[in-house]
């Protein structure tokens, strides 16, 4: 039996070699979902994952009876005690790696190891309990991290408009504010999409300077 041996027509066995070349791997980028106790997090990353998203939920028990406060709009039962984690592939280029902070003051020093090395996040904010989205303003603020402002519309209702969540949280007029639901794919992926244009304009930014 003959076998065209032309450098780029060999054959190993059933295998063709020198034809098809290994497509690259796409590129891992970090992004961080944060905000406030029962705001929304896990639900946001549970929405947008396309793998079965690592939680480390635990039951909420009488020991955390006016410590953990989960709102008047969840029937939240749990608490994330570590972090969240899941993955989005945007295309063949962009893999997303998304991780979910725990909202709890106490768990607060985990932070640092989970935002290093990510390139933006996404603030989650409940319009019925702003004042607990201010730590996470002010982390990224000071961290100089990209991020978006994400108001979850529980059921499709806010307390206040956009502008004056704007107003309230205080931040800059090149921050993105904008609404989602958190329980939709579609809408957690706009919104995540804003927190990339955010990063790439940093990074343009910077690369100009």
């Amino acid at each position: 039996m003959d076998f065209d041996q032309s450098p780029d027509n060999r054959v190993l066995g059933t295998a063709r070699v020198g034809t098809d070349r290994p497509k690259k791997a796409p590129v891992p980028v970090k992004i961080i979902v944060a905000g406030g106790f029962g705001v929304g997090k896990t639900t946001t990353v549970g929405a947008i994952s396309e793998i079965s998203p690592l939680t480390t939920e635990a039951e909420m028990t009488s020991a955390s009876v006016g410590i953990d406060i989960p709102g008047q709009a969840t029937s939240k039962t749990t608490t994330t005690i570590a972090m969240d984690f899941g993955v989005l592939t945007i295309d063949q280029t962009l893999k997303l790696y998304i991780f979910g902070t725990p909202g709890q003051s106490r768990f607060a020093f985990m932070w640092d190891d989970l935002v290093k090395g990510a390139l933006g996040a996404l603030v989650v904010v409940d319009t019925g309990r702003i004042d607990d989205c201010y730590p996470a303003v002010d982390y990224f603020e000071r961290a100089g991290l990209p991020f978006v402002v994400g108001v979850n519309t529980f059921n499709g209702q806010m307390n206040y408009n956009l502008e004056e969540v704007r107003w309230a949280l205080a931040v800059r007029e090149d921050v993105p504010v904008l609404s989602f639901d958190a329980r939709f794919r579609a809408s957690v992926r706009d919104a995540l999409l804003v927190v990339l244009d955010q990063a790439l304009d940093k990074a343009i930014r910077a690369r100009s300077t």
